[in-house]
């Protein structure tokens, strides 16, 4: 009856072992062979369409309409060259996923015969169903157009597949009535914000404006691999991502030995296959490594132009997942698949540039000091006004599990500056006070800073926000959230930031503008300091000193997810034209219902396995238990008698306090309210985990921790 268990370890344990030399050969000709690419288009464009299109890129200037038919007939050209028979609009809804719907080249002609068609306006533009997707009310099932548009700032790129490739062409994806309908368009409009506000800061220092402002990012991925054998036997991994139960065993991440540790050659080969695929797609692959729980890795890019770059994670996800397939693993992108070890996130590194200068680099000169330091000071009064939309780019319900626990920050979010810095805005505040970490008045402007290197701080892994020598890193997002949604957020509250302290200067004029920078930052700092803390995040201590500073604690995803509706918020997003009021009140919606369906989905779970498998196994350990009491009492056995009785009963009541919870976790799903289905699932996982430690391991039905994350 049990025996779905011991197969899956049986299937592990006979697959044969990896022979050296069957990796596959790479060189660097093949880096970005499956993207249209700038030198692709150079060789094939004709040379005034290329300069057009080059522009577009690289200057973000609108696109020239005239030159769409000359770029897909290149585009065809080369994707049926690398053996594509068919073109999709790729773009990124409200699913958490992107989306692909699949033309073919191929069509008939006049006399019946087959040729190739893909013209400029199947570039351009598609019409996918927008009802179909979610919405927030913005689109009824009866109001179906919707539309993908060409981004041509993100290069299209080649999907192989078993049997052919596809051409896929990054767009945006909006409703016949204009509304956003997914994550590119927001992070293009945002994106486009903090260019204008970085321009006009810079110019209060007296530059021309002129040069391109890119806004940069590096996201590291983390994920779990486990068996597919196991993955199968396990309908909680299968419907829900993570498991509803499971005893941790007595060995997982306690001795710090996978961390960092020597890559297992089945996990190595894997690896080594995804990045050539991530390399063939333009993807700077550049760090691997075993992550801190056993069955937990990282991967890592360099830094990219943070449009492509969202992109580029949303094709990491798609390609661990699908390598993972080949190697006979399923990769797990949930936040936390397995209680009580570290869970995964998906750090987002942040930066923005004016021309070659890294507004987040110190620098070596007063005038690039004081960019730098206003910069800062604009990035921690955003941060501090904004903390809760901040927080709500980061909640789900997968992320619930893992923010706050041993390897992710808290929901509070804070800025970690670090000694040496903080002690820079100490001094800035104080004005003229000396400092004792170094000798002299801080005046910006006029002073040099001292020496920043790019490690002048120690990293602090429990803060949500940290400083990290040139750039910062939002730790909060979870593995499976795309890049989008914080980083839409951060370059418009960073933007307005600007633009107040621009707005300031402005008003002051050339005449004595490092004063007036000075007092201004001064200003910044006394407002907005709350929000800086350099200790640990985890401690309750933290937690009692950001309440009494008035920083928000939102906890769960529902009350994050709330910030959205702030009559604040809603203003500064219709200021900024990221969203709309009603743009930003259907993500709310999507995102509250999205939550309330997957506790649902949870709770049900839950109930069918605890009915269906463990409490069917406790059933038939009990009855061994009877007979081995009947039996022994019908002999005269009374050694041990008493410890079997007794087993049976501590066995016997999990049984009965499962069952109860079962009762009120059915009532609970009627109900539908996802706070009390998700305290009946802690509460019978709490009996079941407790049975999984008590009853005979050949009755086990399902995988256990120990074999999930260990045996590979």
């Amino acid at each position: 009856m049990f025996e779905t268990r011991k197969d899956a370890i049986a299937a592990v344990a006979a697959r044969p072992a990896l022979k050296s030399g069957d990796a596959i050969p790479f060189d660097l000709e093949t880096y970005a062979s499956d993207v249209f690419g700038i030198d692709c288009m150079r060789e094939r464009l004709p040379k005034g369409v290329f300069q057009k299109l080059y522009k577009t890129i690289t200057e973000k200037s609108p696109l020239d309409p005239t030159i769409a038919d000359d770029v897909a007939n290149a585009m065809k050209r080369w994707a049926i060259e690398k053996g594509a028979t068919h073109f999709t609009h790729w773009f990124q809804p409200l699913t958490g996923s992107t989306a692909e719907k699949h033309d073919s080249f191929v069509e008939p002609d006049s006399d019946g015969k087959a040729i190739t068609v893909f013209s400029g306006k199947n570039l351009i533009v598609s019409e996918p169903d927008a009802s179909s997707f979610p919405s927030g009310g913005l689109r009824a099932t009866f109001e179906a157009r919707g539309y993908t548009a060409w981004d041509p700032t993100s290069p299209a790129f080649i999907k192989h597949h078993p049997n052919g490739a596809t051409l896929c062409i990054p767009t945006a994806f909006c409703s016949y009535t204009g509304e956003a309908l997914d994550r590119k368009t927001p992070l293009l409009k945002s994106i486009n914000v903090i260019k204008k506000s970085v321009s006009r800061l810079m110019r209060c220092f007296g530059e021309d404006g002129n040069a391109i402002v890119t806004v940069t990012l590096g996201a590291e991925q983390e994920y779990f691999l486990i068996d597919r054998q196991f993955y199968l036997a396990r309908p909680d991994l299968v419907q829900a991502g993570r498991t509803l139960f499971g005893a941790a065993p007595p060995k997982h991440q306690q001795l710090d030995d996978h961390y960092f540790g020597t890559i297992q050659p089945r996990i190595l080969s894997f690896m080594g296959d995804v990045e050539h695929a991530l390399w063939r797609l333009g993807i700077p692959a550049k760090t691997r490594h075993n992550e801190a729980a056993p069955a937990q890795y990282e991967l890592a890019p360099l830094f990219e132009d943070l449009n492509l770059a969202c992109d580029h994670n949303m094709l990491v996800m798609d390609v661990l997942k699908q390598k993972a397939a080949e190697h006979g693993f399923v990769c797990l992108l949930h936040e936390k698949p397995f209680a009580g070890v570290n869970g995964s996130g998906k750090h987002v590194n942040w930066s923005v540039n004016y021309g070659d200068l890294n507004l987040l680099n110190p620098g070596s000169d007063p005038h690039q000091n004081a960019i730098f330091l206003t910069t800062l000071c604009a990035v921690i009064q955003a941060v501090d006004k904004h903390a809760d939309l901040l927080r709500a780019t980061t909640a789900s319900a997968g992320n619930d599990h893992r923010l706050g626990a041993a390897e992710a920050p808290p929901a509070i979010i804070s800025i970690f500056l670090g000694e040496q810095l903080t002690d820079v805005i100490e001094q800035i505040e104080k004005g003229n006070l000396k400092s004792s970490k170094h000798a002299g008045l801080m005046k910006i402007g006029v002073d040099t800073l001292p020496p920043l290197p790019r490690d002048a701080t120690d990293r602090n892994r429990t803060s949500p926000f940290a400083f990290t020598g040139n750039k910062f890193e939002f730790r909060a997002p979870g593995a499976s959230q795309a890049c989008a949604g914080a980083n839409v957020i951060l370059n418009t509250i960073v933007a307005e930031a600007m633009d107040d302290i621009s707005a300031q200067l402005e008003k002051a004029g050339r005449d004595n503008f490092n004063e007036k920078l000075q007092k201004v930052l001064q200003s910044v700092i006394k407002k907005h300091k709350r929000v800086i803390f350099n200790g640990d995040n985890y401690t309750e201590d933290w937690r009692k000193e950001a309440e009494k500073r008035g920083l928000p604690n939102l906890v769960s995803t529902p009350e994050a997810l709330d910030a959205f509706l702030w009559e604040k918020n809603e203003l500064l997003m219709e200021k900024y034209g990221v969203f709309t009021k009603q743009e930003l009140r259907s993500r709310h919606d999507v995102f509250v219902e999205e939550y309330s369906r997957k506790i649902k989905i949870e709770g049900e779970l839950s109930l069918n396995l605890a009915r269906t498998l463990f409490l069917p196994a406790v059933s038939k350990q009990l009855g061994t238990l009877a007979e081995s009491i009947n039996h022994m009492k019908s002999v005269g056995l009374k050694s041990g008698l008493n410890t079997v009785i007794s087993m049976a009963e501590r066995i016997g009541k999990l049984a009965d306090s499962i069952e109860a919870c079962a009762v009120r976790l059915e009532k609970n799903l009627t109900s539908g309210k996802p706070d009390k289905i998700l305290e009946e699932m802690h509460k019978m996982r709490v009996n079941v985990d407790a049975l999984e430690k008590l009853v005979d391991d050949d009755l086990w039905p399902l995988p256990k921790y120990r074999e999930m994350l260990f045996i590979l």
